[in-house]
């Protein structure tokens, strides 16, 4: 099948899951998509991991973090590498790997899965911070652990995650939003996010489609960057997407922009 048949599909489903919903609210799936939306702070942006898929957009506030945890491990190091070689021990986890791409005195591999609570081959957020965390100073989380992110930072205390100065995410299967439950779960993680941290850049990922339904278009995967709220000062909304240092993730495609009428939804 066609790309173009596939993502036809899928925006049907979409359409057919969103009409067929009828308690769904239009206004509901609109105040989230808003929350998605990125501040610009007195920290300018910086990117972090080189061009393409691995890179990201992050504040200028990195001075003095103490660790980076990086759960998702992918042959992409680039992100990584570039923390560990400004000095800060990076701790990764995937139980989908046997091991790292590269090696680097300053990584520390586990073969585990970031969960919601430590059981089997999973562990908490919680109980892998305090088995390598230094007892002070700040750390900055990378996670991209393809949807599995929704019910693991809920289920994190407020204690562990405002450790964590920066933090950054890739949300994915952002497609169920026009889902009841999902948007419920996805609602939940992010309220339990920003009583701590402010979203200060947004990128849609163009390794995957956009889908629409009445009238709402959201793309199935983002990368969102948070910074801790005390190191916020002066946030404007931004509506001007992407940010000049936006790279496409596949970098033979057009970039996935957010549409800018997300920026209004906050208003209705």
């Amino acid at each position: 099948m066609s790309d173009t048949a596939k993502q036809f599909r899928r925006n049907l489903k979409a359409k057919i899951r969103y009409y067929l919903q009828l308690g769904m609210s239009r206004s509901r799936i609109k105040s989230y998509l808003f929350d998605l939306m990125p501040y610009a702070t007195d920290r300018p942006l910086i990117r972090v991991g080189g061009s393409g898929d691995g890179g990201y957009l992050l504040p200028d506030a990195m001075d003095g973090l103490v660790a980076c945890f990086s759960p998702g491990v992918d042959d992409t190091m680039t992100f990584d590498l570039e923390i560990m070689n400004r000095g800060v021990p990076c701790f990764l986890a995937d139980a989908s790997v046997d091991g790292l791409a590269q090696d680097h005195a300053l990584a520390t591999f586990d073969k585990v899965f970031l969960g919601p609570k430590t059981e089997g081959i999973f562990i908490s957020l919680d109980d892998w911070v305090a088995r390598y965390a230094p007892t002070q100073g700040d750390l900055i989380l990378q996670m991209d652990i393809e949807g599995a992110e929704y019910t693991t930072l809920p289920a994190t205390s407020d204690e562990t995650l405002k450790r964590f100065r920066i933090i950054v995410l890739e949300l994915h299967n952002l497609e169920k939003v026009f889902s009841n439950a999902s948007l419920t779960k996805y609602q939940t993680f992010i309220d339990a996010i920003l009583k701590h941290f402010t979203v200060v850049h947004t990128h849609g990922n163009n390794n995957t489609s956009k889908i629409s339904a009445g009238g709402i278009t959201v793309p199935s995967a983002l990368e969102i960057t948070l910074l801790r709220n005390d190191f916020v000062k002066n946030p404007t909304l931004q509506t001007q997407l992407p940010h000049p240092l936006d790279e496409p993730n596949v970098q033979t495609q057009p970039d996935n922009v957010i549409p800018s009428n997300w920026a209004t939804y906050g208003t209705h």
